[in-house]
């Protein structure tokens, strides 16, 4: 099992790293989804995220974006792998993949991989999901 600590790590890699494992049979878990963050103009990111949120069209169709932290990262790792939908390794290993807010007891005294940037611009999962 790979443990990965999502404080100050930078979306896109830590979602290609947490793919890449699972697609190996790794079992991964993210922790700290709420302090990953999106490098970038604040302002720019949340223009994109509204306009995409008002691009649904009726409310009955799709598809949906959540403010949860944990549904956010979720999404953007199965961006990174092969369709989940259609089955095959793609599905298997989207179900190898767990979030977390904040540190489980389980693994708090576990190893985990830390991926810390410093980035001048840059927002967190967290703030985007109060918009």
């Amino acid at each position: 099992m790979i443990i990965i600590d999502g404080k100050d790590a930078v979306l896109g890699r830590l979602a290609s790293l947490a793919a890449k494992e699972a697609l190996k049979g790794e079992e991964v878990s993210v922790v700290n989804c709420e302090h990953i963050i999106i490098t970038g103009n604040k302002q720019n990111i949340k223009e994109r995220l509204e306009h995409r949120k008002r691009k649904i069209g009726s409310k009955q169709a799709g598809p949906k974006y959540s403010v949860s932290t944990i549904k956010f990262v979720k999404r953007t790792i199965r961006g990174m792998l092969p369709d989940p939908r259609h089955g095959g390794r793609g599905r298997d290993a989207f179900k190898r993949i767990k979030c977390y807010s904040g540190i489980p007891k389980e693994f708090e005294n576990s190893k985990k991989i830390e991926m810390k940037e410093n980035k001048m611009k840059f927002t967190t999962v967290g703030e985007i999901s109060k918009i």
